[in-house]
């Protein structure tokens, strides 16, 4: 069975850095695993994957040694069950706005005594060859990572309260849908309140994770980074935009230094 590198980089104390892909594509999550990216953001929110094409991708992750976490479409206890049987090491989860619906869903993806998640002997479970069902159960309670997502107004709110609930790894802040909740106010605002979050969810021992990162943007990233920002997502479309537009600009300088 496989360790969660990402989870054991955040206990010791590392940020880490994951790509978000919005299409089925195994091969660009192997190409992060190969650049060196910690994780991928599988993204089944606004993504079109199925759960068979999640699991190949799953599969070119652990090939590659990158972690392989979705983004799920919703946090009922049925969707987080099939996800997380495709072999997914966490889940990243929209919309979570009281301690009750963090508990919930930190229970649905962990196996008793964490929580209530229905046994299977899958492939998160390496089929149940060389292994029992406590001691995969056990590993599988240990490794994965579960990440509410802060992206309104109320979770804001309601903030101490969805900290204190066990089994909460990590809290991950989103922008645009926290800016829309908030009505949309300037950049500046949404930003603050960012930046006020942040550092309340790591001294109360969490995680934080901060999403819908402009890559261009490295200054700002690295501010969120200083604030105690640990788990960092970035559009691989955007990454692969930024690097498109730098070969144009690289290749026109050398034609003009002639």
């Amino acid at each position: 069975m496989r360790t969660n590198t990402t989870k054991a980089k955040l206990a010791g104390g590392e940020v880490v850095f994951g790509a978000i892909i919005t299409r089925y594509s195994p091969d660009l999550v192997e190409i992060f695993g190969a650049v060196g990216f910690d994780f991928v953001m599988i993204d089944c929110e606004h993504g079109p994957m199925n759960l068979d094409q999640v699991e190949h991708m799953v599969r070119a992750a652990e090939s590659f040694g990158i972690t392989p976490i979705a983004r799920i479409p919703d946090h009922t206890e049925s969707t987080i069950l099939r996800f997380l049987d495709r072999g997914l090491q966490g889940i990243i989860v929209p919309h979570i706005n009281t301690a009750e619906e963090a508990a919930g869903v930190a229970r649905a993806a962990r196996y008793y005594p964490d929580g209530h998640r229905g046994m299977g002997g899958g492939r998160a479970h390496d089929y149940g060859i060389g292994v029992t069902r406590d001691e995969s159960t056990t590993w599988v309670n240990a490794n994965v990572l579960v990440i509410p997502m802060v992206e309104e107004v109320e979770a804001v709110q309601n903030l101490d309260q969805i900290l204190a609930v066990p089994g909460a790894d990590v809290l991950h802040v989103a922008a645009s849908d926290l800016g829309q909740s908030m009505g949309f106010p300037p950049q500046a605002e949404v930003r603050q309140v960012m930046g006020e979050v942040i550092p309340r969810v790591r001294a109360a021992g969490k995680s934080v994770g901060v999403g819908g990162n402009n890559p261009a943007d490295a200054a700002g990233i690295a501010e969120f980074i200083k604030l105690g920002a640990n788990f960092v997502t970035v559009s691989s479309q955007g990454l692969m935009r930024l690097a498109a537009e730098d070969f144009r600009k690289r290749v026109d300088a050398a034609l003009q230094a002639g």
